[in-house]
């Protein structure tokens, strides 16, 4: 079986290539990745030693792609991966739909060239800003919880977001694009006889996670507070009662895995994360911080930032009863796993953050 992989070398590119290459057999995995997110170029000996092809190339560059030879499956981890890109002052919106939107689109002519099955790895983040913020909620202790006494809207309970919950704008500008491609994803599938399987995930974390708040909030928060750096909470009243899951990419590999070898079978959308099992808000992520590293002082900035949702879980009962999968990293393991990579690489914010 041959793999290509988009964005081969960022944390979910990397991680996809190195975990797929050991668990399936005879597999051939290639990759391009245009680095420019800073630390991808850490990956690209790893990859290398485990026998991965690594090339340079940019995904909105159609023919950058023909590096990649022939392929059976795509994994498209190309992106741009913020809920804030176009708006963040770091890339254009122009930027964001040309990373997002077109370069799904020649993903997908590679695809249809090749006859090749696509995985998307979409996002929570294409559900309606104002139905999260509409969901029924309560503040308890350090953190927003489902109000299960509540009527909740169709797609959506005390277990989650399930695929069926609301897409309509706004959805931030970052959640369109995804939202674009994965109807171009389907249509493709649709029209050409493709494979087509779009995975919605929450937030993947794990020690060698890079890039801003917004790309990767736990191992953000461990790190900056490790670091000794400020921290703020931002929103919800300054409390830190947002919440977000947590999944690890090795256990979206495994999922992967049965996907592409379900076929035709396993397309579709579906929603993958952490769920209710593994969320945790940010006043809850201090303390678990606080206990390991020490206690310290985290600031309050009251002031509401565009597209913020206060609890976003997402319900992979879908998932599980169609590959038998479920998540099997903790929360608390995925923290200590980022904990440990941070005590052996203590510069790694200085390395991987925007300049």
């Amino acid at each position: 079986m041959k793999i290509a992989i988009t964005g081969i070398c960022g944390f979910v590119g990397s991680e996809m290539a190195l975990c797929l290459r050991e668990r399936v057999d005879c597999v051939q995995i290639a990759g391009v990745d245009n680095f420019s997110r800073p630390g991808s170029e850490t990956t690209r000996g790893r990859l290398k030693a485990a026998g991965v092809v690594v090339k340079h190339g940019d995904i909105r560059c159609a023919s950058d792609l023909e590096v990649l030879g022939d392929a059976d499956w795509v994994i498209d981890a190309a992106a741009q991966p913020s809920v804030l890109a176009g708006v963040d002052g770091r890339t254009g919106s122009r930027q964001a739909v040309e990373h997002n939107v077109c370069g799904t689109l020649n993903v997908l002519e590679f695809c249809k060239e090749r006859r090749a099955g696509l995985v998307l790895l979409s996002t929570s983040r294409v559900y309606s800003v104002n139905a999260l913020n509409a969901l029924p909620l309560i503040a308890e202790g350090g953190a927003f919880v489902p109000d299960r006494a509540a009527g909740w809207p169709m797609g959506a309970s005390p277990f989650g977001v399930t695929e069926e919950f609301s897409t309509a704008a706004p959805v931030s500008l970052y959640g369109a694009t995804k939202v674009a491609s994965e109807v171009m994803a389907v249509e493709y599938g649709n029209a050409f006889g493709l494979p087509v399987v779009i995975n919605r995930c929450g937030v993947l974390a794990g020690g060698g996670q890079f890039g801003t708040a917004e790309q990767g909030i736990f191992s953000y928060w461990v790190r900056t507070w490790a670091s000794g750096r400020e921290l703020t909470y931002l929103g919800f009243g300054g409390t830190g009662r947002q919440v977000r899951d947590a999944l690890h990419p090795a256990d979206l590999a495994v999922l992967i895995e049965r996907q592409i070898r379900s076929g035709t079978d396993g397309s579709g959308r579906w929603n993958v994360g952490g769920g209710v099992a593994n969320a945790m808000s940010l006043a809850q992520l201090s303390d678990w911080c606080s206990d390991r590293f020490g206690p310290r002082p985290v600031r309050a900035d009251r002031t509401a930032r565009k597209w913020d949702v206060p609890w976003l879980a997402m319900d992979h009962a879908r998932a599980t009863d169609r590959f038998g999968w479920t998540p099997s990293r903790r929360v608390t393991d995925i923290l200590e796993e980022i904990a440990g990579h941070h005590e052996v690489n203590p510069d790694w914010l200085s390395l991987t953050e925007p300049l």
